[in-house]
Formats: C-alpha cells, structure tokens, sequence
C-alpha cells in the first residue's frame, strides 16, 4: 500500500465490511458505444436528459466506451490498516449495490437524500484498484505486470501529498453536477470505516447540448483535446478491453494511467496564434493537422514548405504519433480549474485519463517521447500520477471484483 498514513480501522453498515455476503448483488456492464450514444443527444430543455441511464450490466464497466459525460469526479481512496481479502470484498460489493441502484436513477439503500438520486443524467459509476489493493487481499500473484508507478521523467512535479498513487479509484461522470456530487458522498460515506479518501478531482467538459453531437472536446488551452482514439468495437476489443490472457480475472477490464496536469495559462496566452499551432501541430479553429484542412485527417509528417517541415518534428501531435500500431490508446480527459493559490491567477489543467490493455506497450513509449522533446511541455507540467486495474464488467447476481476476489 502507499506509503502515507492511515486512519485506524473501524466497522459499520450491517457487518458487510467484514466480508459478509448478505448484499443483494448488482453490477457495472457496458456504456453506449460512441456512436449509439452521440445519436441518443437530443434538446434536453423538456428535462428529458435527466432520466437518460447508461447501462450498469455487462462485459465491462461503464464509463469507458460510454460517450464522455459533461462532469466527471475521481476519487482516490486508501485502505485502512487492518483491511483484508473478506474486508474488501466488502467494500466492492456495497459499491456494487449502490451503484446499481443510483446509475439507474433509484436511491440507494440508506440514502438520506433520496430526491438527488432520480436524475440519473447517464450517470456512470468506475471502479479501479491499485496494486495496494492486492497487497492487502493477499492477491500479489494476481496483479498485472504493468500495475505499478509510471518511471519517472524528467518533466514531472509530482505533488505525492495530493495527487498520488491509491489503493483503489471511484471514477463517476454524469451530465448532471449534482447527480455526481450526490453519488460521490453515497458511494465514499458507506465504507467510510474501511477507506480514507487520499484526494478528489473535479474536471468538466463543455455541457451537455452545447456543442453538436462528436465534437471533440476542447482543453483550457483552447486546443481540440482527444481527437486521436479508438471508435469501433474492434478497435476497443484489440486496445482497450484486457483479453485475459496474463491475468484471466482481468479479462473484459482494462488499465487507467491517470495524470493531472496542470497548465501555464499566463505564459501560453503570450503566444501569438501561429506560435500555438506550431508547437501543437494543429490548427486552433478547427483541430486539423497543419498539413490537413479536417480535424480527422491524417497528419503528414514529411510536408515541407521551403525545406521547412510544416509540423515541426518537435510538435506535440509529432511527438505523440503512434510509431507502432500497439501504440494507442483511449483518451477521456475532463478540464480542471481550481481556485488559484496565492501569486497566481489561475490553477487549471487537464485531468488526464487514458485506457489501455497494457500500460507498458502502449502508454510507455508515447509518454516517454513526450517527456523527452515535446514543445508542449514548457506550458503544461504534470504533477499528479497514478496507475489502476479497472475492474471487468458483471450481469445482475454477481458483484464487482467477483473475478479477483473469488
């Protein structure tokens, strides 16, 4: 487990932290893929977005291939001392019922606030562990490889009091703020005796409705954010969703590198608009690659314009392209802006979270091209890291780790 301290253990809620398997069972299944989803978004002024659900059952979670959410919350959490194999079990399978019950617009058992909970608004709760999460099961022979802290690069400044490694993550987006500040306090108040919360982190995109259906988001920078990603089942059955094949517990999971980075808004804004898109690579109005006039066209890395690349080799589209087709990913960021603290005149950044089958094959090698030559680093410093197992999806009866736990 991380090394800061932990609170003492305590008990509560009916003895099922303990490990008993009296809980109704429920589970987490697929989003609507992008497509369906994109299609699904309407005018949402006669309210009806807010009975809109994401499905809870199924392969994998929701959350991932779900269409992004307008809001998303991650909460880092640490167990306590004392927590075993039948405690955790515990923890996963209260997460498991309530999460059923609130993404499908019902109140949760206990829920002292029952009104907050019918607005679902595509309410998607993740769950991830962390390899403390084995360690204190007493599962190490079952954690991935590539479950451990990212190497570290030269770039970052990590904040290890605030942003770091957990033992286990709530990952909740919906379209409605109150909606996931309400199923956050549910969902961390109900195993309060078993976990502390180490940190939260708040990020949003634009809201819902306000930009057609598949608009890329747009990062604080004002740069399209996310416009190379899996679309199509296959893509996500051969990038994203593990296949079991080091792990069998793991198959229809997947990985989560989650990173908080925060950006020099102050120094970026002194940049003219042709400076911008030189050290991105693409243009700010539209997304497109400077070689391209569409956001999605392919870039062109050998044009050049009186001997002079057009994307400068040193661009940030250049220097994250794929050099290997294992080299892909899932991007799901949100947006992050915090109140500054004293001398600054704002605290924002990217929450950044990317999906992958195996962190080291395919997020390593970007991440660490980035590190070593990006333009794009004397404005953004990454300074919060941490590594998760997503949980695989579940069908009704059965609960959430069942695969790892059982």
């Amino acid at each position: 487990m991380p090394e800061r301290g932990r609170p003492r253990a305590g008990f509560s809620r009916r003895r099922l932290l303990g490990g008993a398997a009296g809980l109704g069972a429920a589970g987490v299944g697929v989003g609507i893929g992008w497509g369906a989803a994109e299609a699904a978004a309407s005018n949402d002024s006669d309210g009806s977005a807010g009975g809109q659900t994401e499905s809870f059952y199924g392969p994998h979670q929701a959350g991932i291939a779900t269409t992004p959410q307008a809001y998303g919350q991650f909460v880092g959490l640490d167990l306590v001392d004392g927590t075993d194999r039948a405690a955790l079990t515990g923890i996963l399978k209260v997460w498991t019922e309530d999460a059923a019950r609130l993404t499908g617009g019902r109140a949760a058992l206990a829920d002292t606030e029952p009104e907050l909970a019918q607005i679902p608004s595509r309410l998607t709760v993740t769950v991830g562990v962390g390899a403390g999460a084995f360690s204190a099961a007493g599962l190490e022979e079952r954690r991935p490889t590539w479950l451990r802290p990212l190497p570290g690069f030269a770039i970052d400044r990590l904040d290890q009091n605030a942003w770091s490694q957990t033992d286990l993550l709530l990952q909740v987006c919906g379209d409605d703020p109150m909606t996931v500040a309400h199923t956050v306090r549910v969902l961390t108040k109900n195993v309060r005796s078993r976990v502390r919360i180490a940190w939260v982190q708040r990020g949003f995109h634009h809201a819902r409705g306000s930009t057609p259906a598949g608009t890329t988001m747009r990062n604080l920078m004002g740069q399209v954010d996310g416009t190379v990603n899996p679309r199509s089942d296959v893509d996500f059955d051969g990038l994203v969703w593990d296949d079991g094949s080091q792990q069998p517990w793991l198959a229809g999971g997947t990985s989560l590198v989650l990173r908080r980075i925060a950006m020099q808004l102050d120094t970026w804004e002194e940049l003219d608009r042709h400076a911008r898109e030189l050290t991105v690579g693409r243009t700010v109005d539209t997304g497109a690659p400077l070689t391209g006039s569409a956001e999605h066209d392919e870039p062109d890395f050998e044009a050049t314009k009186m001997g002079i690349p057009v994307i400068p080799p040193s661009s940030h589209i250049a220097r994250a392209h794929q050099r290997t087709p294992n080299e892909q990913f899932l991007r799901r960021g949100y947006n992050f802006d915090d109140p500054p603290s004293a001398g600054q005149t704002s605290n924002s950044g990217l929450i950044f979270a990317a999906y992958q089958r195996d962190v080291d094959t395919q997020y390593l090698p970007v991440q660490q091209r980035l590190a070593d030559h990006d333009a794009l680093n004397e404005w953004t410093v990454p300074i919060g890291s941490a590594v998760y197992a997503i949980l695989p999806g579940i069908e009704k009866g059965d609960f959430l780790g069942s695969t790892l736990l059982t």
